[in-house]
């Protein structure tokens, strides 16, 4: 064999891997594979942040997070329901319900979502339809330099000294409902989770707040410049990953935890039926109700975490009871107590 072959053959079999080597950079895209997750537009930023690095390094796959309104995700599954795209849904409990009536949901399994049986009590819903990640909490926001103490009850908002002082959000905000609730434990002496069951104490008790209303609003951020600039003295029910943000940012605003308790709000996860890379869908869905992600994301969101091992962000009281709201009850009677708030409420 002559030299001139031999170097022929090695240069051929040079060009050959170089070619492979070109190559291959194509073959890994078509190869990566794409989680697509529908959540919340405020999520973005913690969510690509923090969620989507992890994931994408522990299980080399991309994770596009698409972020809109629960509503909205609902749609697209709707419209979607022969062929889905979304593999996962971050998505409102009362819009968790619509979608578990519409069979849109595949139900999470502990042999799939081993992390289930880590959660508080109340977290899992409809037979593993759902569950949530976090819990954005609802207490009463109030103005610092207006008010020296925090404060201290559900109650303290119906107080005559801050007449014209009190805001509350409207009821087709869901962060409006407590206030039903809390109210119907004031007028009856039940506890938040019994007072759920009958709100008509409610409407008559509210219907007592309407001389200390400033007004009551359905945008947050024009409630809060109220708040901030001490128009108003509180505001109740105010949620913590709004409140809690803007005392982040410098507000002279805190958030109280009222000696009753606070309500959770809902934040969900759930696997689309049907969804294209259900094994990655099931493991994002576990990632996120693990504890160690939780201990990464209760600081940013300002919620309480759902893993029992992951301790409550710090000076929230030792002893603080987080009600869970009745959401199948919410679906089904919320229509008619928007109409009765806009009727009797009205200032």
């Amino acid at each position: 064999m002559s030299t001139f072959s031999a170097d022929r053959r090695a240069v051929l079999r040079g060009a050959a891997t170089l070619g492979a080597v070109l190559a291959a950079p194509g073959i890994l895209r078509a190869q990566t594979r794409e989680l697509v997750v529908g959540g919340a537009a405020g999520h973005k930023a913690w969510v690509e942040e923090i969620v989507v690095p992890a994931f994408e390094r522990k299980h080399g796959a991309k994770v596009i997070f698409e972020g809109t309104r629960s509503l909205v995700n609902l749609e697209k599954m709707q419209k979607n329901r022969d062929r889905p795209y979304l593999s996962v849904v971050q998505m409102d409990d009362p819009v968790m319900i619509l979608a578990v009536k519409e069979g849109l949901l595949d139900p999470l399994t502990p042999a799939k979502v081993p992390h289930l049986a880590a959660l508080v009590p109340g977290t899992v819903h409809m037979d593993g339809m759902w569950a949530n990640y976090l819990q954005p909490w609802l207490g009463i926001a109030y103005n610092t330099e207006a008010m020296r103490q925090a404060p201290a009850s559900w109650a303290t908002p119906y107080d005559p000294t801050y007449k014209g002082r009190i805001i509350v959000p409207s009821l087709q905000n869901t962060e409006g409902l407590p206030n039903i609730f809390a109210a119907a434990a004031l007028a009856t002496g039940q506890s938040l989770d019994a007072a759920q069951r009958d709100v008509e104490p409610g409407f008559r008790k509210l219907a007592t707040l309407k001389p200390n209303l400033l007004t009551v609003y359905t945008q947050q951020p024009q409630a809060y410049n109220l708040l901030e600039q001490g128009e108003a003295w509180m505001i109740s029910s105010a949620m913590s990953s709004y409140a809690l943000e803007r005392k982040a940012a410098g507000a002279p605003i805190a958030l109280a935890a009222p000696k009753e308790g606070v309500f959770a709000m809902p934040s969900g996860i759930a696997v689309v039926k049907g969804a294209p890379l259900s094994d990655l869908a099931f493991a994002y869905v576990d990632m996120m109700l693990g504890a160690e992600l939780q201990q990464r994301l209760v600081g940013p969101t300002f919620s309480l975490p759902t893993n029992r091992a992951v301790p409550r962000p710090a000076g929230l009281p030792a002893d603080l009871v987080v009600h869970q709201i009745d959401w199948a009850t919410v679906a089904r009677e919320r229509d008619g107590w928007i109409k009765r708030w806009d009727r009797e409420m009205a200032i």
